[in-house]
């Protein structure tokens, strides 16, 4: 569980799950990805799944589930078999952070996602009032994060900035050992 050996590499795709509140931009990121085009979308109810490949063609298979409050108590059951977690977090809603951050700290104590390797994204980082990658790292509890390798990008689901970024971030943590994964943030997106 969690980690793919190079061997998995070809037997399947990696699965890999994106969780966050309503109107965190999961949807909008899924179709940004897969299409390169920004559609409108709405919000999910139950999931959208899509096929992807890395920029570095490594094929995944993502799991966008819906945010909305009656729907996260069926979060855990999308997290069997996850190979890696991306929990978005809308960094322009000052309002709803202590909310995201009590959500994904439920996802991290499930049983199924143990030193499973995550990757936050602060999406919305166009937007002038929204939160810079290390305020948003001053808010997090990194006791979470512990044995398990992650990666805070920042990102655009509207431009797609910072989106390729992200997938060559998550490939990166899909296939490195967990002793060789680090913690980080990662500033190297410029938005």
């Amino acid at each position: 569980m969690g980690t793919l050996s190079s061997k998995a590499w070809y037997k399947r795709d990696a699965r890999v799950v994106m969780l966050g509140l309503d109107f965190a931009g999961k949807s909008t990121i899924l179709s940004k990805l897969k299409s390169n085009e920004l559609v409108e979308t709405f919000p999910t109810v139950g999931f959208n799944v899509e096929s992807l490949k890395t920029p570095c063609h490594l094929p995944l298979t993502l799991w966008d589930v819906g945010g909305q409050d009656k729907l996260r108590a069926s979060w855990k059951d999308y997290l069997e078999d996850t190979d890696a977690l991306i929990f978005v977090l809308d960094s322009a809603d000052k309002t709803r952070l202590p909310e995201a951050m009590a959500e994904l700290e439920k996802v991290l104590n499930n049983i199924n996602v143990t030193g499973v390797p995550v990757l936050l994204l602060a999406n919305k980082q166009e937007l002038p009032r929204s939160l810079s990658l290390s305020e948003l790292q001053e808010r997090l509890n990194l006791e979470w994060f512990s044995g398990r390798s992650w990666e805070l990008r920042g990102c655009s689901a509207h431009t797609g900035e910072g989106l390729r970024e992200a997938l060559m971030a998550l490939a990166g943590l899909l296939k490195s050992p967990i002793l060789q994964r680090r913690s980080c943030i990662s500033t190297a997106v410029p938005l």
